[in-house]
């Protein structure tokens, strides 16, 4: 399949990346801009198994070239083979292919670079910074049964361990720029009270890129937090 999905296919094939065939079995408007597809895994979690924030990449057809782009496991089943992926819905191939998916239809995937290490030492806390775009991924790192919105999330080490629509929110919008500057107003406020009396702190950071380099700078610089405590990853471009 990598020949079919351009360069980019072609690197991760030689990064021994693994192909796999998705079929959706059903759909879900979780709200007007939010969508959840449900897919048989093709056989994926039988080869890979499935870890906390574990995600795929999904190739979809963009005016006839081969455009990618990664989502987070929800709910996944690895004995019956299921999951769902879910999207925030706004322009583009990928929420076009999400508006429009029906029960039999397939989409191509790959798996490359999903691998989730934990803390070591286990911490005592964990500290999770999220925006709508990485909300699964932060679901499943809190763990079955918990569902979290934006902001600081505190979360006691011993949880259940958790598994992104990592689908942008619509850039272009000014409303969205308000949120990202609240959103690190929000953790330079919170944050440095959470971290007290903490002895083994991990701090969890999954937002846009601009807004993840902002906030994880201000952990390790300001709150001092040794990089091996830090997690942080940009998951959309502003």
């Amino acid at each position: 399949m990598g020949q079919g999905h351009g360069w980019e296919g072609a690197v991760l094939k030689l990064l021994r990346a693994k192909d796999f065939v998705f079929t959706v079995t059903g759909a879900e408007d979780v709200t007007p801009q939010y969508r959840r597809v449900h897919l048989k895994d093709g056989g994926m979690l039988a080869v890979t198994g499935v870890h906390p924030t574990m995600w795929v990449r999904l190739w979809f057809d963009n005016a006839g070239k081969p455009h990618q782009r990664a989502y987070t496991l929800v709910d996944a089943d690895p004995e019956a083979g299921t999951f769902s992926l879910e999207f925030a819905l706004h322009e583009g191939c990928a929420s076009d292919w999400a508006r429009a998916a029906q029960p039999g239809d397939t989409i191509e995937a790959t798996v490359h670079g999903t691998d989730f290490a934990h803390p070591d030492p286990a911490p005592s806390h964990v500290f999770a910074i999220a925006d709508t775009a990485s909300l699964p991924a932060l679901n499943s790192l809190l763990g079955p049964g918990l569902r979290a919105g934006d902001g600081v999330v505190r979360g006691r080490a011993g949880r259940p361990a958790l598994p992104d629509g990592r689908g942008p929110a619509r850039r272009t919008d000014p409303a969205q720029a308000r949120r990202r500057a609240h959103l690190v107003t929000q953790v330079k406020e919170a944050l440095p009270d959470l971290l007290k009396g903490t002895d083994e702190p991990y701090v969890w950071i999954a937002c846009d890129t601009a807004t993840t380099r902002a906030l994880t700078s201000y952990v390790r610089k300001e709150l001092g937090l040794p990089k091996q405590r830090v997690n942080a990853l940009g998951y959309w471009r502003p």
